[in-house]
Parts: structure tokens; C-alpha cells; sequence
């Protein structure tokens, strides 16, 4: 099993769908990653070779950040943001959508769980 930036890559696919595996690679870095150490996309991972893992481990090391390094960065933004006060940092802080999406219905999955309030039912007319 081929690790690379601290993840096994799953044997059974493709070399350009294993390193989506990977935090922060995705289909055009994993490809450009490929074609910088000559590697054809359709190799299975469990076919490659030592030297074709440890070139695709060289690339990533050197030119690009994944994982841990990557994760804690955008952390840290996450942080500047909220420590600043900005808009986008309140909307952080309170758990709610911050690139202008409408609150008042969806965004379930930001704002978790209905929460039942007592007395919302809705009143029919008399006459």
C-alpha cells in the first residue's frame, strides 16, 4: 500500500483518483502532479513501482502543502478572521453561513437540528 503525506492511498484505484485521498489534492493538482513525475493516470497504486511513489512523494513535499500543514493554515485564517471581527469571522463564531445564503429556510446542515419552540403553530381564521 502506496502512503504518501501521511495517508495510505486505497490499492484498488487508479493513481489519479488515490491521491484525491489526500487532503487538498484534488483532480487537476493530482494530475499535475502525475505528468511532473511522468506517471501515467490509469496505474493502478497497488502497480506502482517504489521509485514512481517516492517521486509523486517528493513533489508534494516540496511544492505544495496537504494535510496537517494545509489544515492548520486555513485554521489559523479562520482565526485571523473571527480575532479581527470581521463579518465573515461573526458569521464563524455563530456557526452560520457567511457567503450569503438565506437563513430563514435551508442552511440545516450549518444550524444543525430543528429545535421545536412551543407555541409556532399556525392560528386558522375564525369566522
Amino acid at each position: 500500500m502506496a502512503r504518501i503525506a501521511g495517508v495510505d492511498l486505497p490499492r484498488n484505484k487508479r493513481i489519479e483518483i488515490g491521491l484525491r485521498y489526500i487532503y487538498g489534492i484534488g483532480p487537476t493538482l493530482g494530475r499535475r502532479i502525475l505528468d511532473q513525475s511522468g506517471i501515467n493516470y490509469d496505474i493502478k497504486v497497488s502497480d506502482l513501482s517504489e521509485a514512481e511513489t517516492s517521486r509523486i512523494r517528493e513533489i508534494i513535499d516540496k511544492e505544495y502543502k496537504v494535510e496537517g500543514e494545509l489544515k492548520r493554515e486555513v485554521q489559523l485564517n479562520i482565526k485571523r478572521l473571527i480575532e479581527v471581527g470581521s463579518y465573515r469571522g461573526i458569521r464563524h463564531r455563530r456557526g452560520l453561513p457567511l457567503r450569503g445564503q438565506r437563513t430563514r429556510t435551508n442552511a440545516r446542515t450549518k444550524r444543525g437540528a430543528r429545535r421545536t419552540v412551543a407555541g409556532r403553530r399556525r392560528t386558522v381564521a375564525r369566522k
